[in-house]
């Protein structure tokens, strides 16, 4: 059962991460590459290695797109192993949605993508602001999708709200080198990549299931 789960997963995770690695290369490399040329001009003495422009840099995309892919697939095709019903590409993509709500949407509403010399709050209580909000959202939505009592479902909605209540962690100062429209845009510009990513990655990982995954006997 596990080499099969683990053959949906991977088809899904390479498919996906491959189209989301073209998707950035057309959506939000420009972008960086812009904010990166803004960061260069006021730092002339950054030596910190990153991977040349062009086939180097795209390379390093997509294998982290690859590998994250892959990993968010192992999640999806688990929790449809648990659900333990037929999925199909129409009800994956509903699991890809609610991906894309836990893991970027809500998440972005108090952290969103950030461009290379953004001013930002320390790492360590973003990670934590981050994580927060994507165990509260998961499990909040689960909770509303699954949970039969309506005082689950109120407590699935005081889940989701609860980190934005809590408020994510804040720079000391605003702003940063780019201009605000480089930073607006890209902003849409990588929540409509992380879309294509998770409507992709749900159907994918559907289809892929009810396949190659664990067969009713």
């Amino acid at each position: 059962m596990f080499t099969r789960i683990a053959l949906a997963a991977l088809v899904a995770g390479l498919l996906a991460g491959g189209v989301v690695a073209l998707a950035q290369t057309v959506g939000t490399t420009d972008l960086i590459l812009a904010a990166e040329a803004f960061e260069t001009a006021t730092d002339s003495h950054d030596d910190t290695w990153a991977p040349a422009d062009g086939f180097e840099r795209f390379a390093a995309t997509a294998g982290a797109d690859l590998v994250t892919g892959i990993g968010f697939a192992f999640l999806l095709v688990s929790a449809f192993a648990l659900r333990g019903r037929p999925v199909g590409w129409r009800n994956g993509i509903l699991w890809g949605l609610a991906g894309f709500a836990v893991f970027s949407a809500l998440p972005a509403l108090g952290l969103p993508p950030e461009l290379p010399g953004a001013a930002a709050a320390p790492l360590a209580p973003r990670q934590l602001w981050w994580l927060l909000t994507v165990a509260a959202s998961g499990v909040g939505l689960g909770a509303l999708a699954f949970a039969k009592p309506s005082l689950w479902k109120v407590a699935g909605v005081v889940l989701i709200a609860l980190p934005h209540l809590i408020g994510a962690p804040v720079p000391d100062t605003h702003g940063g080198l780019a201009p605000a429209t480089l930073v607006e845009t890209f902003v849409l510009a990588s929540l409509a990549t992380a879309a294509v990513f998770w409507l992709v990655l749900g159907a994918v990982a559907g289809v892929a299931y009810d396949r190659l995954g664990p067969r009713s006997a």
